[in-house]
């Protein structure tokens, strides 16, 4: 049963074990410092133990404050924070998974930051964020290729930089929310241009490690990106010498209309997207979007739409889930049914618990995240 889904791929000269990853999901559960937490190494044992074959770690900051999207969001922007990443990545390939440390930068969305930088000053939130002017660029890819350096260095099997979610890597390419003149705007290839110069600042920096790349294919908003440009950008990103990408879609100002809210709720309502990736690149996908069900996995495995499956909060809600597929045992899967309650508590500042879970474990975990 399931004979693709639990297929074994190499995937930038890394043996996965599986299709099967988890996709990174910001829990809150780094301390308010940014550090590793008891309850930050629990939550991704589970995750490994889980039976995955890549764990990828939340958003961990580049560049604090200036990058941070939130006082609770992990940190990686300096050389005292590599021991406690290195407990991480060790609990992670202790229970036999691929560890990757997810490398972020908030932008316009960076709440820490007192003045948000972008590529161009795009209001979000009521806050107008700094242009970058030209010459500062080159210093920010740097900060990126320091922070792969130190996964590195704490034994993190590999690095995906996020360019999802609206966050700055997918500012810079989205006809939205850069309006450059320079050569970092106008023309697609000149707003790819800064992400695909980040990735070759990590491999200047680290050499031979692979770097993954979250990949936003669709704003879901009037004027920004879609599919006739993403899929395009999505080729030179994948020329620049990533080894997947894993393709989304939203940021936080569509995550609010009501219309994106009720397509969430579909089973797999981002897998068209990744297929259409998928169709113009050459190196292995990632979908992910509430993919529920072992039969839906494999058969987007089996139809060519992605190689890989990212379960984000449906592994988070149950980490039994590739077990349970697996063994035939799906009617005993706990399906994450509440996304708004994530949401809510996300918005609030606070780390997340699952309204799913068993009461035992909520109120244990509630004792450990207080």
């Amino acid at each position: 049963m399931f004979e693709r889904l639990f297929s074994p791929l190499t995937v930038g000269g890394l043996e996965l074990k599986n299709r099967l990853t988890m996709a990174p999901l910001y829990t809150g559960y780094a301390g308010e410092t940014g550090a590793v937490t008891p309850v930050l190494l629990e939550h991704y044992r589970l995750m490994a133990a889980s039976g995955v074959a890549l764990v990828v770690v939340e958003n961990a900051c580049t560049d604090y404050p200036v990058a941070a999207g939130s006082l609770r969001q992990l940190r990686a922007d300096s050389d005292d924070r590599i021991e406690g990443l290195a407990r991480l990545a060790a609990v992670i390939k202790a229970e036999g998974a691929v560890a990757c440390l997810q490398i972020h930068h908030g932008g316009r969305y960076a709440k820490a930051a007192p003045e948000p930088v972008a590529p161009s000053p795009v209001e979000f939130g009521g806050k107008v964020p700094r242009a970058l002017e030209t010459d500062e660029i080159p210093g920010v890819a740097r900060k990126f290729a320091e922070t792969a350096r130190r996964a590195k260095e704490a034994g993190f099997d590999m690095v995906e930089l996020h360019g999802g979610t609206g966050y700055l890597l997918s500012e810079f390419i989205s006809p939205r929310t850069n309006l450059r003149t320079d050569r970092y705007g106008g023309s697609l290839e000149n707003r790819c241009r800064f992400p695909c110069e980040v990735v070759v600042a990590i491999k200047e920096e680290v050499g031979d490690f692979p770097i993954g790349y979250r990949f936003l294919a669709d704003e879901w908003l009037p004027n920004g990106l879609t599919l006739k440009e993403s899929v395009p950008a999505a080729a030179l990103v994948a020329e620049s010498g990533v080894a997947y990408l894993s393709v989304m879609g939203g940021c936080h100002e569509s995550y609010r209309l009501p219309e994106v809210a009720k397509a969430s709720e579909v089973s797999g309502y981002m897998v068209d997207l990744a297929a259409a990736v998928k169709a113009g690149v050459d190196i292995p996908v990632i979908a992910a979007g509430r993919i529920d069900s072992g039969a839906l996995a494999e058969e987007i495995i089996a139809d060519g739409r992605a190689d890989l499956i990212g379960l984000a909060r449906v592994l988070w809600t149950d980490p039994e889930w590739p077990a349970k597929v697996r063994e035939g045992l799906e009617d005993e899967i706990i399906h994450c049914d509440c996304q708004d309650a994530c949401n809510k508590q996300i918005a609030q500042g606070k780390a997340l618990l699952c309204a799913r879970w068993p009461r035992e474990k909520h109120q244990a975990w509630q004792e450990m995240v207080e």
